[in-house]
């Protein structure tokens, strides 16, 4: 199989796992298949290295990452506002409710801290595992984690206090 077939196949089979970690990052469907793209294509452009790696999904997401953080502190982001909308898909969560609000209560959170809680919970990534893709310490991840999930409960308000967030009050480290 050619490394173009090899690139195609791959992407192809992780397409939907990428829009589903970008959707968590961004909140926008339409912004998380903008980063999406981006994210491929930079993995296009270092396919040979990137396919000798120990984990291609792990190098895919610190690539993910990169880009959503980058698009953060650059010039799109703060120029271009897209209209919320519904998700694509329905909530694939026992609770509606609940997820809606994780989702609308995640938006609020800063993006370094809303990366840390995607890759931590969602990806189920270690701390240490984590701060190699945002590049930093195992203590800052900690932090980070920690702030995030303040600001969550922050946002989400008394009306969720009595509601236990298992995926989201996991800070020991695996």
């Amino acid at each position: 199989m050619s490394p173009d077939d090899e690139y195609t196949a791959y992407v192809s089979g992780r397409l939907p796992w990428l829009r589903r970690v970008a959707y968590l990052l961004c909140q926008d469907w339409h912004r998380a298949d903008d980063l999406v793209q981006s994210a491929i294509t930079r993995l296009y452009v270092k396919w040979r290295r990137a396919r000798a790696a120990d984990d291609l999904d792990a190098y895919v997401r610190v690539i993910l990452v990169r880009v959503f953080l980058a698009e953060q502190r650059g010039g799109w982001f703060s120029r271009v506002r897209v209209t919320h909308a519904p998700p694509a898909a329905p909530a694939a969560h026992e609770n509606h409710d609940l997820a809606l609000d994780l989702r609308r209560a995640l938006t609020a959170v800063p993006p370094r801290q809303r990366a840390t809680l995607v890759l931590r919970f969602h990806c189920d990534l270690s701390v240490e595992q984590t701060a190699q893709v945002l590049g930093c310490s195992t203590g800052t991840v900690k932090s980070q984690t920690a702030r995030g999930l303040a600001a969550l409960r922050a946002e989400l308000g008394p009306s969720y206090s009595h509601v236990p967030y298992p995926h989201l009050t996991h800070t020991e480290e695996r």
